[in-house]
């Protein structure tokens, strides 16, 4: 009986790696009442079930993420709702970079969108195509409207750059 108990006792005080934490209740409540309106919303702009799935998940790992802070506001269903709007808005425009990605222009311009850096494309993307003002457009990106102004210059100019050496060498062609 010299045997020592601790070589049996694998667990320790320490919680097992492997261990699912518990939700907060009212966060499990939040998600039962609202993960099918989600996922409706998401799969009506992102148009397959799994990017839907994607795009909800990431929106309720946001949410628990900012669990505390969330809580203190004066509507939570109305910030988990923004909070998936704005996943939902980023999927959506990455899904459209890839498409754009593929098509062809003859000026190239498609080449270069889909090769801006990701806030420049957003603001080229929201405002050029699809009319946000610049208010709407800070809203979303969670920036100043004066760095949306920023962001959409250094695009339009790196387009500018990139359409008018496109043509250059389509004249040295000719």
């Amino acid at each position: 009986m010299t045997e020592d108990v601790r070589a049996e006792d694998s667990g320790g005080p320490v919680a097992d790696a492997d261990a699912v934490l518990p939700l907060p209740l009212e966060f499990e409540a939040l998600y039962v009442a609202t993960q099918e309106p989600f996922h409706e919303y998401a799969l009506f702009y992102l148009g397959t079930n799994d990017c839907a799935e994607e795009a909800v998940h990431r929106a309720f790992l946001e949410i628990l993420n900012h669990w505390n802070a969330l809580l203190g506001e004066s509507n939570l269903q109305q910030q988990a709702w923004t909070i998936l709007r704005r996943v939902v808005i980023s999927q959506t425009l990455e899904n459209f970079r890839k498409k754009l990605a593929l098509l062809h222009s003859d000026i190239g311009l498609f080449e270069a969108m889909s090769s801006l850096p990701p806030r420049q494309f957003d603001v080229i993307v929201l405002r050029h195509v699809l009319s946000y003002d610049t208010k709407k457009i800070s809203w979303y990106m969670g920036v100043t409207p004066s760095t949306v102004d920023y962001h959409g210059r250094k695009g339009k100019d790196r387009l500018q750059r990139a359409v008018s050496s496109y043509l250059k060498k389509e004249g040295d062609r000719a």
